[in-house]
């Protein structure tokens, strides 16, 4: 599932997401290993990471259980089992705050998984920050 991981990260990255989080929930959680979370400035934007999430993994034979929120595109949830990718609005992320809820989680430094196949061990860190 970690390949599905980078692949949900590279996804969302390219459709410019903001605040890219990448947490390993495996030792708190029994539903999930990964929780990948992001947001968008507009509904527009939000749905369109989630349909490229949707895209990549699809492609790489990852198909997801339960998709939820789409149409308000408020916060967006991808269910693939073993990891859960949300996509949020500002608001919603600001709202849930699910980095303080799974504050336990082991966060995963998110540039690796945004390097080309290949290229993993490259210092280079290209997560977006929230623009103000």
């Amino acid at each position: 599932m970690k390949e599905a991981l980078k692949i949900a990260a590279r996804a969302v990255d390219d459709k410019k997401a903001q605040d890219i989080v990448a947490l390993d929930i495996s030792g708190v959680a029994s539903f999930a290993d990964y929780f990948l979370l992001c947001s968008g400035d507009s509904t527009r934007q939000i749905q369109a990471i989630a349909n490229e999430v949707e895209e990549k993994l699809a492609a790489a034979g990852y198909r997801p259980a339960h998709v939820e929120g789409y149409a308000n595109a408020e916060w967006v949830l991808l269910d693939y089992m073993d990891m859960v990718v949300h996509v949020f609005s500002r608001k919603a992320r600001e709202y849930y705050d699910l980095e303080r809820l799974w504050r336990d989680a082991r966060s995963i430094d998110v540039a690796p998984l945004l390097e080309p196949a290949g290229k993993e061990t490259s210092p280079v860190r290209r997560t977006r920050k929230r623009r103000n």
